[in-house]
């Protein structure tokens, strides 16, 4: 069992440049983040102090430049790079995100394509 308490961000929206295609690198594309952290919220919530805790606001917009920030091939690699960003505030101790990326080029009908990481201190 997880014993930690969870700040969930659903849906953030990143414009990017990611993908192994040329037209990906070209065109951009919409890429859809989740990010979960983990944490003990009760120092927070005892003291009613913010900085006992992750603003999520923050967060958000540190998520959203990690993506948008240097193109790379893979979406397993932007999922790298946000879950570090979760991982740098102190009171975080796991990160699971996910990264949707609905205009991917795959042939067939889709409604998703995402991947999902987890990863915590080590």
């Amino acid at each position: 069992m997880n014993p930690y308490d969870q700040i969930t961000l659903t849906g953030l929206r990143a414009s990017a440049f990611h993908g192994v295609f040329e037209h990906e690198r070209r065109d951009g594309q919409e890429f859809i983040i989740d990010v979960t952290v983990h944490l003990d919220l009760s120092p927070a919530a005892e003291g009613d102090e913010l900085a006992r805790t992750v603003h999520y606001g923050v967060l958000a917009e540190e998520v959203v430049s990690a993506v948008e920030r240097d193109p790379v091939d893979l979406i397993e690699t932007v999922a790298e790079r946000v879950a570090q960003v979760a991982l740098s505030h102190e009171a975080v101790q796991i990160a699971v995100v996910t990264i949707h990326k609905p205009g991917a080029p795959i042939t067939v009908p889709f409604a998703d394509v995402s991947v999902t990481i987890t990863r915590g201190r080590a």
